[in-house]
């Protein structure tokens, strides 16, 4: 991160300014990025919890999208009537931990009074110094959540224009920001139709969003969630992209002021429970008594470090999170388990041994159980001729 904002200042010293604006419990750097000449404020941060990296590289896009094409009009309309200031990983220890807290175990987002962060109360210094007339908060979210009740779409971005109050009074700077919301919308559905939802806006008295509107900036939250692939970073990182761009030139040429609030309010609101990242539909199952039965099994997964040999990656790791009928869920993934006999995978190095198309024995009754929690290491079997013997049709692993 140090190395890239490096490189971005030397590429154009005179576009873009780093400032140390802070440091973090563990004393690493707080970098925030200055670009652009024009009246209007703006305040973006990112990562403000560790494991939470998309807009953070959707910045350095943006950054890069400005440098390059400075000099089209488009760009240079939006440098000369915004001033952006980004704070690109506000918890840089929680990154380097891959977790949401910081080194001190708080989550950040939850100390906007107490302010007995370092990170926090840098943003809150920030905030205070540049008097913004618009924050962007931006976050990840669970990969759990799905658009409006039942839909089983997944919410790969989700919006809100937080309140200031308990009553989600309005006032003319969170109507901005739901104008602001209501861009997005327009330019996010093409690219994602069915897929972007809005958060409840009930006032949470301890977050940064809701304070920073009391305090006179209104604030717009954009989470990035699930996407309907087995590569999702670079679609939704395109969408923190193109986000940010559309908000950014419509408060530049002034399109915002003319945005319909309604695009808005009529966004579905979200389901935090309604999508899982793998169903296998219609399976065999066995559970920890009883004979077997049909059921659906849904893996819940998520992102996760892992040390292998020294060097650490970024893993997708899943468990079991639910057992039977699923049909009220959306998943990234679905596998029809029709005729087929659900299973967990040998323990061990053994099941390395393992390969579609072998053919082997039903596992030993206390071996073939499946409940909620286990890792979601699982081998799909169908019946095949002489009786007791099955063939692997598909070996499902993730990390632990």
């Amino acid at each position: 991160m140090q190395a890239q904002l490096r490189r971005l200042h030397q590429s154009a010293p005179d576009l873009f300014q780093v400032e140390e604006v802070g440091r973090s419990v563990e004393d690493r750097p707080l970098h925030l990025v200055r670009v652009g000449s024009g009246p209007r404020h703006i305040l973006l941060w990112s990562q403000m919890h560790g494991d939470e990296p998309t807009a953070t590289t959707a910045l350095l896009d943006l950054f890069e999208y400005l440098r390059r094409h400075r000099e089209h009009p488009r760009v240079a309309r939006l440098l000369s009537a915004l001033t952006l200031h980004a704070v690109p990983m506000l918890n840089p220890d929680g990154a380097e931990r891959f977790q949401r807290r910081n080194a001190q175990g708080i989550d950040v987002n939850r100390d906007a009074l107490a302010l007995q962060t370092p990170e926090g109360r840098t943003l809150k210094a920030l905030r205070d110094r540049l008097q913004p007339s618009l924050g962007f908060n931006l976050h990840n979210q669970s990969w759990r959540t799905a658009v409006g009740e039942g839909s089983r779409r997944p919410a790969s971005i989700s919006l809100l224009a937080p309140p200031f109050d308990a009553s989600r009074s309005d006032n003319p700077g969170r109507v901005l920001a739901k104008k602001v919301c209501a861009v997005i919308r327009d330019a996010l559905e093409p690219l994602a139709p069915g897929q972007i939802g809005r958060y409840d806006d009930s006032f949470e008295v301890r977050a940064f969003g809701d304070n920073l509107v009391r305090w006179g900036t209104p604030t717009v939250l954009i989470e990035t969630g699930p996407w309907p692939s087995a590569e999702p970073d670079e679609p939704l990182l395109r969408l923190n992209f193109v986000a940010l761009v559309s908000a950014l030139e419509a408060l530049a040429s002034g399109a915002v002021e003319h945005a319909d609030l309604q695009r808005y309010e009529s966004i579905p609101l979200n389901d935090s429970k309604g999508m899982l990242h793998l169903v296998i539909r219609g399976a065999h199952v066995f559970g920890e008594a009883g004979d077997a039965f049909l059921a659906d099994v849904g893996v819940a997964a998520a992102q996760a470090v892992r040390t292998h040999e020294g060097t650490a990656s970024v893993v997708l790791a899943g468990v079991i999170e639910e057992l039977g009928d699923l049909r009220v869920y959306g998943a990234v993934e679905e596998v029809d388990g029709t005729g087929l006999t659900a299973v967990p995978l040998p323990s061990g190095d053994s099941s390395r041994d393992i390969n579609v198309g072998d053919t082997l024995p039903l596992p030993h009754r206390g071996e073939r159980a499946l409940r909620v929690g286990l890792p979601a290491e699982l081998m799909l079997l169908r019946p095949v001729e002489p009786p007791g013997h099955y063939r692997v049709e598909r070996i499902l692993r993730y990390a632990r």
